[in-house]
């Protein structure tokens, strides 16, 4: 490289340093105004997540950002990026509390990852929380006296036979709640153990979650709507979105999304160690796709495996579902082991009709999802 050009790169490299620095100061700035939003937010008891305003704001970037001759998907990552920050310094400034007249919130399991989300959640909407943990069962009978609020937080074997055992004694005004991810069996328990208000959770995220904002928690309504509509529409503030489902329909809808997922993951990582698989070499000849994939598996064997038991083993018939999966697997595997190509394109667009528009949209949103993978993997480097 000759001294002039040297000299030229220097001199550009400078520039876009002092442009890098401007960009610094914006971003600040723009914190800064978000931080405001939320402290207004905070004093109307406005949700923290405006889908709405959020789609508005990113047409009309995306917009100006082509009038300049800028990608649009450009604009929008660097934005969506931001207001994930955004969202997560919003909640430190907390919530408006909806039911100030509630009294104490007890939340049975709440040393556990998931109860701790709503333990702070709750304490964040200035709430009196206690938690009540299997070594505090000693103070139970105080914490369970007159609680506004009973959230059961426990894994899935232990949820029913605690609520049958344990909470048939609480105020008849008393909201019972629980967070399992099966629903008609615990609803069925608590509808049988309190006369009061019952509602059964489902928050559709793991406890590593730093905002609920855009997050889903599934409502199965019990007994008492009215009584618990505050909790909904506090969960709402929290910027989560709230879906309403029969217990029934959603334990079906969990067997596929839940149970054979989780466990086709299980046998692909039991697979790729019982053939001694070198994840680091795989890494190297990974495209973003599949080193996604090789996360996805990873994130599942990083976390309990208690958990990911009690979630499969719990699903009553998830049985079924995965021996159909596995019928479907064996014939593919047939089709390879008789090089029958022809059918496996049959059978591949008989799918792909089936998907309809959801494929070509679910192709665009993981080509965004693999764009920042590449731009992760290609900083990442193995564990030591």
């Amino acid at each position: 490289m000759s001294e002039g050009t040297t000299e030229a790169l220097e001199h550009l490299r400078e520039q876009i340093d002092g442009v890098d620095k401007e960009l610094l100061a914006l971003v600040r700035r723009r914190l800064d105004l978000v931080a405001r939003v939320g402290m207004v937010k905070h004093q109307a008891g406005l949700p923290i997540y405006a889908p709405e305003r959020e789609a508005k704001m990113l047409a009309k970037r995306r917009q100006e950002a082509m009038d300049l001759a800028i990608p649009p998907q450009l604009i929008e990552d660097l934005l969506r990026r931001m207001m994930r920050e955004s969202y997560l310094n919003e909640k430190d400034v907390g919530f408006k509390q909806v039911n100030p007249d509630l009294g104490r919130v007890v939340i049975i399991g709440g040393a556990g990852a998931l109860g701790q989300v709503f333990v702070q959640m709750l304490t964040l909407s200035g709430y009196q929380v206690d938690v009540l943990d299997k070594e505090d069962w000693h103070r139970a009978d105080d914490l369970l006296a007159n609680p506004g609020l009973v959230i059961v937080s426990v894994p899935i074997a232990q949820t029913c036979e605690l609520i049958r055992n344990q909470l048939t004694r609480l105020p008849e005004r008393c909201i019972l709640a629980d967070l399992t991810s099966i629903k008609s069996a615990p609803l069925t328990s608590m509808l049988t153990a309190h006369r009061g208000p019952v509602v059964g959770l489902h928050p559709m995220f793991g406890p590593d979650v730093g905002s609920l904002a855009k997050q889903v928690v599934v409502i199965c309504h019990g007994r008492g709507a009215s009584q618990y509509q505050w909790l909904l529409d506090q969960i709402t503030i929290w910027g989560a979105k709230l879906v309403e489902a029969d217990a029934k329909v959603h334990d079906d809808a969990m067997q596929l999304v839940q149970s054979m997922r989780h466990f086709s993951t299980f046998v692909y990582g039991l697979n790729l160690c019982r053939e001694q698989a070198d994840i680091a070499q795989l890494l190297q000849f990974s495209s973003p796709i599949y080193r996604l994939e090789l996360a996805m598996v990873g994130r599942l064997f990083a976390q309990s495996p208690e958990l990911y038991a009690d979630i499969i083993f719990a699903e009553l018939g998830c049985e079924t579902v995965i021996a159909d999966y596995l019928d479907n697997y064996t014939q593919a595997l047939e089709l390879l082991k008789n090089r029958d190509r022809d059918t496996f394109v049959a059978w591949f667009n008989e799918v792909a009709q089936w998907f309809g528009d959801f494929a070509p949209q679910f192709q665009l949103e993981s080509r965004q999802m693999l764009q920042s993978v590449n731009d992760i993997s290609s900083l990442a480097r193995p564990p030591q």
